[in-house]
């Protein structure tokens, strides 16, 4: 079970205990010492961008934090779609499409989801792993999308949707919108109609309804030349609701837990006068009835891209000395340099933070709130090898304590 900083140094140095993990910490004693085994809980509160969690014992608060998920995996994963599609259309044209010849396996998930829901998965694991005699809680959630969109669907209207009825996409738009151009408000001119994107899809807006305009099309070429300034309103993003779904689907299938909803996780948190945050939401699943002992800090932990594949840059940068005539991509990606290696954990004029990149002659340093650390009095983000003080090589996750207040 935790115990102070002072302790767990005196055991260690009395040889009455061993290190078995450095993050979290965790020591593993040497000399018996009964069969008590304190009962404590493990509560999750499960998301698709950040997982709270909080491990407790009668009335006391051991530990409180948050994991941050990425975020990006499917925006690289288009980049990289693209520039694979271009480079096969410029080198291999002629090559016979095999992608008919490829098949999923069964409970295929796509990788952006099965990401976020296998590291969810593997910290509840580790957690338990370290704790005996453990209960755990997690939340999870339930959303019927089409009643969040339409409060009064019911019966067969599940089947229809809102293309219904109409013979395509235009037509249903056409009806919708009277027959006006959402950015002039005027009739059909004759010209054309076109289907505009509100978000657009490379700011992953998608092709539903909800997200697409009708306009003219000499407004279209008008509004992305900068001719004419119309903002319209964007709709809302139901992507998180589908993730929460698939995810309680998953924890019932790999994961031996109590389950509850957020329904009674407000009444819980409510009860303890806690404000509304992912760790607060934790402490408030673990079931615990009264706190006495809140530690102030809190253990935020946040996935780092490490491992790039590309080996050179999509795009030539500008300002090269000589024309480039071959098409050279200038190389990135540099994994180590004076000894310092992507996501070391460094410290910088009494700032610790995590190397994200390297430069000639230096790196650049970013804190837990992947906010840059910069030199005192210098407006740069590079900072030089010299000023650096190496804490401990990493691997691909961060750890860093933060201040309850700060951090709200």
């Amino acid at each position: 079970m935790p115990c102070s900083q002072k302790k767990a140094r005196l055991l260690l140095k009395q040889n009455k205990a061993k290190i078995t993990n450095y993050n979290p910490f965790t020591i593993q004693l040497l000399v018996p010492t009964g069969e008590t085994i304190q009962e404590c809980n493990l509560g999750i509160d499960s998301g698709a961008k950040n997982v709270g969690f909080a491990i407790t014992s009668q009335d006391k608060v051991l530990i409180k934090g948050e994991i941050e998920l990425r975020q990006d995996v499917s925006k690289l994963l288009t980049t990289k779609r693209t520039f694979r599609k271009s480079r096969r259309n410029r080198k291999t044209r002629y090559r016979k499409a095999r992608w008919e010849n490829r098949t999923r396996k069964e409970g295929w998930l796509p990788p952006s989801i099965q990401s976020r829901i296998d590291n969810q998965i593997n910290w509840i694991n580790k957690f338990m792993s370290l704790l005996p005699n453990c209960n755990l809680i997690v939340e999870v959630g339930k959303f019927d999308t089409a009643k969040l969109i339409n409060p009064d669907i019911q019966g067969e209207e599940y089947q229809q949707g809102n293309l219904y009825e109409y013979e395509n996409i235009k037509s249903y738009l056409i009806v919708r919108e009277n027959n006006k151009c959402q950015f002039c408000g005027k009739e059909y001119d004759g010209n054309g109609w076109h289907i505009h994107h509100i978000k657009q899809r490379k700011d992953g807006g998608t092709n539903k309804v909800d997200n697409l305009a009708l306009v003219h099309e000499q407004c279209h070429k008008d509004y992305h030349l900068g001719l004419l300034k119309v903002k319209l309103k964007e709709p809302k993003d139901y992507k998180e609701t589908a993730f929460m779904n698939i995810l309680r689907q998953q924890i019932f299938k790999r994961v031996n837990c109590k389950i509850t909803y957020g329904s009674y996780t407000k009444v819980d948190r409510n009860s303890l006068n806690l404000d509304k945050t992912h760790y607060n939401d934790a402490i408030a699943i673990s079931g615990i009835k009264k706190v006495k002992e809140n530690p102030e800090q809190l253990l935020k932990i946040k996935q780092f891209r490490k491992k790039k594949r590309s080996l050179h840059e999509a795009i030539p940068r500008k300002g090269r000395k000589e024309k480039n005539i071959t098409q050279k991509r200038n190389s990135k990606n540099t994994k180590c340099s004076n000894g310092f290696y992507l996501n070391d954990k460094v410290k910088v004029l009494d700032k610790v933070g995590w190397i994200s990149g390297f430069c000639n002659g230096g790196c650049y340093i970013k804190d837990i709130e992947d906010n840059y650390i910069t030199l005192e009095g210098k407006t740069y983000k590079q900072v030089g090898f010299k000023n650096l003080e190496l804490i401990c090589h990493n691997n691909n996750w961060q750890y860093g304590m933060l201040c309850v207040s700060s951090h709200e």
